[in-house]
Order: structure tokens, then sequence, then C-alpha cells
């Protein structure tokens, strides 16, 4: 059984550590609501959060790395709904992806004020899945979508997700994607 915050004892590491990551995820969010990343300190993110920084070194190398863990645990969430129904057209995983994003809108909303949209290219290649052994036309032709997708998106946060998610899906579509 994998463990998570329900089922670890509050009192153990994990459960501990768990906890730890949480506040120092929520005090960043809350402080980015207020100034840049670069101006805020592992000191006041660590007192915001009401842990010691030696629990913020023990998890994190960056605050970027906060925020990265924190992507992939809402595309976490995104990724099993899409294996579950793996049998649906490559359309339905983009359409899924935008109503993720919608789902989402303020914490990426957050992420594009900051200018830290581009830490989700990252996730959006690992969810290609694209690896160096790939054969060479999957290789690439995963790699056109994926920065693609990536670019859509960018250029959508940036113009404030003015279409829905569907009018982002129906226009992926139509370019041959």
């Amino acid at each position: 059984m994998k463990q998570n915050r329900e089922t670890v004892s509050p009192m153990s590491n994990e459960g501990r550590n768990s906890y730890v990551i949480e506040q120092i995820t929520k005090s960043l969010l809350t402080l980015l609501e207020e100034k840049a990343i670069a101006h805020i300190s592992i000191s006041e993110l660590c007192d915001n959060a009401g842990i010691g920084r030696a629990s913020f070194y023990r998890n994190f190398n960056s605050k970027e790395d906060i925020l990265k863990v924190y992507i992939n645990q809402l595309f976490h969430g995104w990724k099993s709904d899409w294996e579950k129904n793996n049998n649906l057209p490559f359309s339905s995983a983009i359409g899924m992806i935008f109503e993720h994003f919608e789902q989402y809108r303020a914490f990426y909303h957050l992420l594009n004020e900051q200018h830290l949209i581009y830490l989700l290219k990252d996730v959006i290649l690992d969810t290609m899945d694209l690896k160096p052994d790939l054969p060479k036309d999957e290789a690439y032709a995963k790699a056109f979508v994926a920065y693609s997708l990536y670019g859509w998106i960018e250029v959508w946060f940036q113009r404030g997700m003015q279409e829905s998610a569907e009018e982002m899906k129906q226009l992926f579509q139509s370019q041959g994607i």
C-alpha cells in the first residue's frame, strides 16, 4: 500500500516530512502572491512556514524545486486519469491537459505572473515520455508535439487564458497535430 498523508501517522518520519513539504509549498505560494521568487529568502520562506532551514534543505535544493514538486503532484492526477483511459484519442489527452490548467487556473496564473511558466516544460516533456533512445521518427514527433504544446500553453497563459479548454483543444486539433 502506497503511503500518503491519510495513511501515514503524523508522528512518523514520513508524516512529518509530508507536513513540512506541504507547509513549505503553502508558504512559497503565499509569498509569491506578494513578490518575485528572487526576492524571497530561504529564511523568510522557512519562518513563514514555521519550519527550520534544515527541513527545507532536507527536501529541496532550491525554491524552484518546491514548485516543480508541486507541479508534478498536480500533473500526477491528470496523468492517472489519462492512464486509466489510455485508449482515448490523442486529442482527448490534449483536451484533458487544457482542462487541467483551467482547473488550477489560479496557480498557473501565479506562475505566469511571476515568470515561472518555464517550470512546466520539463513536466510536459516527461508526460510525453521523451527519451533519447526512442526511434528517431517517434522521438522527433513527440518532441514536436511536446514543444508545440508548451508554446501554446505559454501563449494561452500570457493571453490571460481567454479561450476555454475546449477552444484550445479545437485550435490545437485544427493545426493537424
